[in-house]
């Protein structure tokens, strides 16, 4: 894929701005998804939603928090568990939907699975 230098520079800048949320956590589908946000810099708290073996589970242990950061994936499946977890964890912490919406945004709806923003590391 090519990306444009404003692109890359918006991708840097996104996960910049994700180190900077350090009182919430970022949750992930899966461990390729962690690994991708990972390998392009981002250090902060990541909370895998199927390492919990269930949505309960997961909203249990995810409504600890303050703020959770949603960049689930954007296929029917990743829409489908965002809409779940507003629904049962809407009233117990603070769920943030900018930063999916601004990947989008700078990807320009290329990036559907957050494992795929590993084509970005070797360029940043």
């Amino acid at each position: 894929m090519q990306f444009s230098s404003q692109e890359l520079d918006d991708v840097r800048h996104f996960i910049d701005l994700l180190n900077l949320q350090t009182k919430s956590v970022v949750v992930v589908e899966g461990k390729r998804d962690a690994i991708a946000l990972r390998r392009l810099g981002f250090t902060g708290k990541i909370m895998e939603f199927h390492h919990y073996n269930g949505l309960i589970k997961f909203a249990d242990h995810a409504a600890k928090y303050d703020n959770l950061i949603m960049l689930l994936d954007g296929d029917r499946k990743g829409r489908y568990l965002t809409a779940r977890l507003i629904e049962n964890l809407s009233r117990r912490t603070k769920i943030d939907l900018s930063f999916k919406k601004r990947l989008v945004s700078i990807t320009k709806g290329r990036v559907r699975f957050i494992e795929q923003m590993i084509s970005y590391e070797s360029l940043i």
